[in-house]
């Protein structure tokens, strides 16, 4: 009889029906379509990757400037640059399944319909898992403009629902009014976890050498500055829904994954972070892993649980 490995804990998490290696997943829009990242980690070390956002058609993105460094963290306006979901269908969709890397589809429309079109083939393809984004404040029609009013969520969510089996996450941001309003309406239609938070709206300018004029780029913030906000946008929803929800908003180390944990999250992303580190995800999961072992964590589970036994709407000081 096989004797089991004291040193063995459990870091699987499930969102759905998607079954997680581990809490740790690269964001969308970070990390390519496939395997393009593979020369820098392995891809089965962490729990899944999200695809680069995919539209019903493909799209050219916005014009140049459309990234800028700012402190703490990076503006982009790419605008969902893509190639289209039958494109992706016929190219990059055989990549991710020979390779056996686990996956999640994220896709955005300009209309219900193109959504719940997207949706129908991601099933017809045995995609088994989606990511809607409902925020991306980078294009002029849709994203954004669905994720803001919790009615016109509410109805595109249950749409795609109907015609969609597999996980079903929900992207949401923090440009909303209230958020516990959003995430119950994404809750009741049916969708298996929420997501959050997307980049938040911001700007940056350059005044001209003469002071006269300036030019500027406007996009969506991400990185480390937008943690704060990550953070509390979580703990609001997380104290009004019950379904899974996967944290993400400048997480570059253990200690910002423990946070995120401890208000409310079930899983994590990591973005920007991966622009300056390749392989962050990978050295996340094996740090999450050496400090549960360290900690006598013997499950993912009970890791979040003891973060979670302060009162969650308990106001402490450090």
């Amino acid at each position: 009889m096989a004797v089991e490995n004291p040193n063995t804990v459990d870091t699987s998490q499930k969102i759905g029906s998607l079954l997680l290696k581990n809490p740790i997943i690269t964001a969308s829009g970070t990390f390519g379509y496939t395997n393009e990242y593979e020369e820098f980690m392995e891809l089965k070390s962490i729990g899944g990757i999200v695809t680069k956002g995919i539209t019903l058609n493909p799209r050219q993105g916005n014009p140049q400037p459309r990234i800028k460094e700012v402190h703490g963290g990076l503006i982009n306006s790419i605008g969902l640059e893509n190639i289209g979901i039958q494109a992706f269908i016929e190219k990059k969709l055989p990549v991710l399944k020979e390779n056996n890397i686990n996956f999640i589809v994220n896709i955005a429309g300009e209309s219900p319909e193109e959504y719940k079109k997207i949706a129908s083939i991601c099933q017809e393809n045995e995609i088994n898992a989606i990511e809607m984004n409902l925020s991306c404040p980078n294009v002029d029609k849709g994203c954004l403009e669905f994720g803001k009013d919790e009615e016109s969520l509410y109805k595109l969510v249950l749409e795609v629902r109907k015609v969609f089996r597999g996980a079903l996450i929900v992207k949401l941001g923090s440009n909303v009014s209230y958020p516990e309003k959003i995430a119950i309406a994404v809750q009741n239609a049916g969708a298996d976890a929420i997501s959050a938070i997307n980049t938040v709206k911001a700007m940056h300018v350059n005044i001209n050498k003469n002071y006269k004029g300036f030019k500027f780029i406007k996009g969506g913030l991400s990185g480390q500055s937008i943690k704060p906000l990550a953070l509390n946008f979580i703990y609001e929803i997380k104290k009004h829904t019950n379904i899974p929800i996967i944290g993400m908003g400048g997480i570059s180390n253990l200690n910002d994954m423990l946070e995120f944990f401890a208000v409310g999250s079930d899983a994590i992303q990591i973005g920007t972070g991966t622009f300056t580190h390749p392989n962050l995800s990978e050295k996340l999961a094996f740090k999450l892993e050496n400090f549960m072992k360290v900690n006598g964590y013997n499950n993912l589970q009970a890791l979040i649980h003891s973060l979670r036994t302060e009162d969650m709407n308990k106001n402490g000081n450090d």
